[in-house]
């Protein structure tokens, strides 16, 4: 790996600051939680809600469809896929609900989780096991992670004869690591499951084509890398897994403006809604395809890493993984044992971060994630190494 300063050095952290409203006297930290947009994305959005607000009627009847069909063909370009093959939904949780409707569970069956998943997609499958009779696994993934090959065996571990479903975070949300799920989806199609990538943090922070995963279905939220308008996602649905596809709304469930039939129009028109988030994907797009894609990855990649390095000396914290681009990119994760949990777990703001926010103004999230606490950093085009260096010194301050 190059050495920190080096690294750093190769960018103007200035260059594309202004591009984003933050408040002021705020350290922003927290992208990964909610990503706000850059101003010409929220110009780009305003724009769409002024053609809605001038002619509603035309709008949803005559023009909203072509208009969804060209976002997604946008959208479809940047994550290599077919545009037949994504719905715009609110979210990736959205999606994960759409999911669980759409999967057949019975007594006895199984659906296998990860210990690093989400919160939320955790009780999505146990809600759903627990009205069919099915159960929730969680395979433990390796602590410390030292290779792919070691991660993905030790998930294979965990599944018998009555899987019915893989859920896996591409990236997941608070360990932060990169998971290999292409060589997941191909194990698990060799044994006949379907698989089902939780993708928020994965779109626009790392490389991928959803051609080339092979999973069956993807769910994203744009408004997290991708620096789209919040209440913007997708779900990637495979062709084998399109025909008879149930939405988690029922409306009418068919074109409004006389298309032919598509699998699309039990999703595309829930109700009257707000579609000005997903018609201005392509903006952030555009964006961040100006900004160059590599030069985003590289440099939010090097801040990442410049904190990791930064946390872990100023609190003896840990890393999670390895300091390896193939597994945390934008975002980082360390452990800190030296720093006591709270008794106001669960549900309660650790009182470390209370006092980051107030009087710091520091945004970053502390979580307990396998009975440690756990500090996350996530950087964007807006972040500089004074940042990381603001967040240093006010934690030195708050646990001598």
């Amino acid at each position: 790996m190059p050495d920190f300063d080096a690294e750093l050095a190769e960018f103007d952290f200035d260059e594309f600051a202004d591009a984003w409203s933050l408040a002021d006297q705020v350290t922003y930290l927290n992208h990964g939680s909610f990503g706000p947009s850059p101003r010409r994305v929220i110009e780009a959005r305003q724009h769409w809600i002024e053609e809605l607000e001038r002619q509603p009627m035309d709008f949803y009847v005559r023009r909203l469809e072509q208009l969804l069909d060209q976002a997604a063909q946008s959208l479809a370009e940047f994550v290599g896929c077919a545009a037949n093959d994504l719905i715009f939904v609110p979210n990736s949780t959205s999606g994960m609900n759409i999911v669980e409707r759409n999967v057949p569970l019975a007594a006895g069956d199984e659906v296998l989780l990860t210990d690093h998943e989400y919160g939320a997609v955790v009780r999505i499958w146990n809600q759903a096991c627990l009205r069919s009779g099915a159960k929730v696994v969680t395979a433990e993934l390796p602590r410390p992670l030292t290779t792919q090959d070691e991660l993905v065996d030790a998930l294979f571990e965990s599944v018998t004869d009555r899987t019915r479903l893989i859920v896996v975070s591409h990236v997941s949300s608070q360990p932060a690591v990169i998971l290999p799920i292409e060589e997941v989806c191909r194990r698990a199609h060799q044994r006949g499951i379907p698989v089902c990538v939780d993708g928020p943090h994965a779109l626009a922070m790392i490389p991928f084509r959803l051609d080339e995963i092979g999973c069956d279905f993807y769910t994203a939220s744009c408004h997290k890398w991708l620096s789209a308008p919040f209440g913007a996602g997708f779900l990637y649905v495979h062709p084998r897994r399109q025909q008879g596809l149930e939405p988690a709304v029922t409306s009418w469930g068919s074109s409004l403006s006389g298309q032919d039939a598509s699998w699309k129009d039990e999703f595309h028109w829930p109700g009257t809604f707000d579609p000005t988030g997903y018609l201005a994907i392509a903006e952030a797009i555009s964006f961040l395809e100006e900004v160059g894609l590599d030069r985003f990855r590289r440099q939010t990649h090097a801040l990442a890493r410049y904190a990791r390095r930064r946390v872990s000396e100023a609190t003896g914290g840990l890393p999670l993984t390895p300091d390896d681009p193939a597994w945390y990119a934008s975002m980082v994760t360390i452990s800190l044992p030296n720093v006591p949990r709270s008794d106001s777990w669960p549900g309660k703001p650790h009182p470390l971060q209370v006092a980051l926010w107030d009087p710091h103004r520091i945004e970053t999230p502390l979580f307990e994630w396998r009975e440690t606490l756990c500090l996350r950093v996530s950087c964007h085009l807006y972040n500089r190494p004074q940042d990381v260096d603001l967040l240093i010194e006010a934690l030195q301050e708050l646990t001598a």
